[in-house]
């Protein structure tokens, strides 16, 4: 019987990550990720739903804090500059995580199921942020266009971060991607 280590949930990420980058997501079992860390399935299962929990498991949080965010803007900012204090608090949990980033999201394009399930979970953001933005008293159709710009200029920022040569931060690629739709919007 092995010593006890802390943060087994860590562990389990961590291991399961490593699996998916070296044999792929579907060819690794729970078995295998448990096995590495020197922990059971059952243990597992004690932390993660099923394998693709390992990858989504910080959404609700993130999610949490850019609805916070959007929801504790100042009441006289417009719609838009709401969702980029939104944008700006989430870009500051991703700082000193780019290579993890990096490492998780090859993982999900090559898998359709992860794709699938990475959508599901920014339709939900979308929609909590909505929901955000109805509770500061934006009427709809604002408020739900308003939080869908969001999520692209998320998923824009994020994806223009994670590329090979990026060195700016995710804060200064979001702020980049919202000025940008302020100006297309605008006409510019």
């Amino acid at each position: 019987m092995g010593r006890w280590e802390p943060n087994a949930r860590g562990r389990l990420a961590k291991a399961a990550l490593e699996l998916y980058s070296e044999r792929g997501y579907e060819q690794t079992t729970v078995a295998e990720i448990a096995k590495r860390t020197g922990l059971t399935e059952r243990t597992f299962f004690r932390h993660y739903a099923d394998k693709r929990e390992v990858l989504f498991d910080g959404s609700n949080a993130l999610q949490e804090l850019f609805v916070n965010a959007v929801a504790g803007a100042p009441q006289s900012a417009p719609p838009i500059d709401a969702m980029a204090a939104g944008l700006a608090a989430v870009s500051e949990v991703f700082v000193d995580r780019r290579a993890h980033a990096r490492q998780r999201q090859a993982v999900i394009v090559a898998n359709a199921e992860l794709q699938e399930r990475e959508l599901i979970k920014l339709a939900s953001l979308s929609a909590a942020l909505a929901d955000a933005l109805r509770r500061r008293g934006i009427a709809e159709p604002a408020a739900s266009l308003t939080a869908e710009a969001g999520v692209a200029v998320f998923k824009i920022g994020f994806e223009r971060w994670i590329e090979a040569a990026e060195e700016r931060t995710m804060a200064q690629l979001m702020q980049e991607s919202m000025d940008e739709l302020k100006a297309v919007t605008a006409g510019g």
